[in-house]
């Protein structure tokens, strides 16, 4: 049995017709009558009574036309999935995040991409820049926004969406407060939030070097991974911490968020989104295609 004779004994059923079902067929009649019987014999039952000026499905071949329609069915929609898949309009997609970037990128890129491709499930992965890098590597996940700069060996490609750079979270009730800004200097001798060598080894890098550039040596009271914790901990006067501009929407009322004028090139930091372009699937490949464009029509941040 194959899904010719499937199709064949369909097209017959609805035509009860064999001239008819033949040329709806592009096939002779001899064929066709052939290829009938072919699968009544397969089945072991009749699947039409057949009379001199008439042809009527029996009750097994009313039965079977149930199924026959399903399967075609089935079938279809089997090779409507695949050709999604190779286009890139069905899928799954693997995407990780850090904090920080799932709030100031991922939600406008979410949204688009869903919206233009329905059919693609995206399962949404959250952790740290340095774990993620190594999750590209291990195809764990499809795509990744990452904190730029990257500290790890990274072979994935690299687009960048968006450049940021450091405030000082201070907490209220500190004399710093009340200035509106603040110098490195500031930060000598000071109770300090860093970011943890092991789980933010980037961030933690780049800040210990503009520390040691200026001179400045703070006491460090806290490690932390996630930028809203360090926030949390400003306002609750544990200490201060340098955070990515973006983390502002995070503030409540215990803290006060100033900026570092003079603050070296190497604190420039950004997002970027990573992918690996030798193994990338099709879907992954729109998800990219798609932040892209969704990156380029973004309005200019504000100065």
């Amino acid at each position: 049995m194959d899904l010719r004779q499937l199709q064949q004994f369909v097209v017959l059923s609805e035509t009860l017709n064999f001239h008819r079902a033949a040329e709806r067929l592009h096939m002779a009649q001899p064929p066709l009558s052939t290829a009938i019987r072919k699968l009544e014999d397969e089945l072991g039952i009749v699947l039409f009574d057949r009379k001199p000026r008439s042809l009527s499905l029996t009750v097994a071949g009313a039965a079977m036309l149930k199924h026959a329609r399903r399967t075609l069915s089935n079938v279809d929609e089997l090779q409507r999935c695949a050709r999604e898949y190779v286009s890139g309009d069905q899928g799954r997609i693997v995407v990780g995040f850090s904090n920080t970037a799932s709030n100031a990128v991922l939600p406008r890129i979410l949204h688009s991409f869903q919206a233009r491709y329905p059919r693609v499930e995206l399962v949404l992965h959250e952790s740290t820049t340095h774990e993620l890098v190594s999750e590209l590597a291990a195809h764990t996940v499809d795509v990744a926004l990452l904190r730029t700069p990257l500290f790890d060996a990274c072979d994935a490609e690299l687009i960048d969406l968006e450049q940021d750079h450091f405030i000082l979270a201070v907490p209220a009730d500190h004399p710093l407060a009340q200035q509106s800004c603040a110098r490195l200097a500031d930060l000598d001798g000071q109770r300090f939030i860093a970011f943890s060598r092991e789980k933010v080894p980037a961030m933690h890098a780049i800040i210990s070097l503009a520390f040691g550039e200026a001179g400045v040596t703070p006491k460090v009271v806290q490690q932390i991974v996630q930028v809203p914790t360090a926030i949390a901990l400003a306002e609750s006067g544990i200490g201060m911490a340098l955070v990515p501009s973006a983390a502002a929407r995070y503030l409540r009322t215990g803290a006060r968020l100033l900026p570092v004028v003079d603050l070296p090139a190497s604190l420039r930091i950004g997002i970027a989104l990573g992918y690996d372009a030798l193994t990338a699937s099709a879907a992954t490949l729109r998800f990219v295609e798609n932040t892209r464009a969704v990156h380029a029509a973004a309005p200019p941040p504000a100065a």
